[in-house]
């Protein structure tokens, strides 16, 4: 079954894989397979699809068009770095019952920044994604001994990050104030 693709250096089974990281949205990434390597045996193919369905693309700090609407769009951070919003059930669905909102925020590497989100109508908890995707940091509860968050840190990369907006144990909604500062050295 480790059959090579004419031209290719790859099995039929990396080339799949290797195109589900590419980032392509995974229907669309289905639909090819499905519609170019019909030849391909349905045992193999079946499965293979059904993984990179599950799998699903990972929600990196872009838009990814798909039938004339977005999938993921994270929002932009105004300018004072500063925002006063609502979390409600039209947000990013965590899995857990929740929802999420996104904000995307360009830092360079070297910026010390603090991130501090504040709710008296939900317990609140901010993630800091990187540019690649991987959670760097993530605070519950800050150290004045309420549930609002607070989360220093360096950042090593230049880049768009995403700031994660979510209440603890997937419970909750409502106002929130997200505030960034960006610490000097004195």
């Amino acid at each position: 079954m480790n059959e090579t693709l004419p031209g290719q250096n790859l099995s039929r089974f990396q080339f799949c894989l290797d195109l589900h990281s590419l980032a392509i949205p995974t229907l669309s990434t289905t639909q090819f397979l499905m519609t170019n390597f019909r030849s391909l045996n349905a045992s193999l193919m079946l499965p293979v699809a059904s993984l990179l369905i599950g799998l699903g693309a990972p929600a990196y700090a872009q838009s990814a068009p798909q039938q004339g609407r977005t999938m993921y769009s994270p929002i932009p951070l105004p300018p004072g770095n500063e925002v006063t919003d609502v979390l409600s059930e039209k947000d990013i669905p965590t899995g857990f019952g929740g929802f999420a909102r996104d904000y995307v925020v360009t830092f360079q590497k070297g910026d010390q920044v603090v991130m501090d989100l504040l709710s008296d109508e939900f317990d609140t908890i901010i993630t800091l994604i990187a540019p690649d995707g991987t959670t760097i940091g993530e605070n519950d509860d800050g150290p004045d001994g309420t549930t609002n968050s607070l989360l220093f840190m360096r950042i090593t990369q230049d880049g768009n990050y995403i700031l994660r907006v979510r209440p603890y144990g997937g419970q909750g909604s409502g106002r929130f104030t997200l505030k960034v500062t960006r610490l000097r050295p004195i």
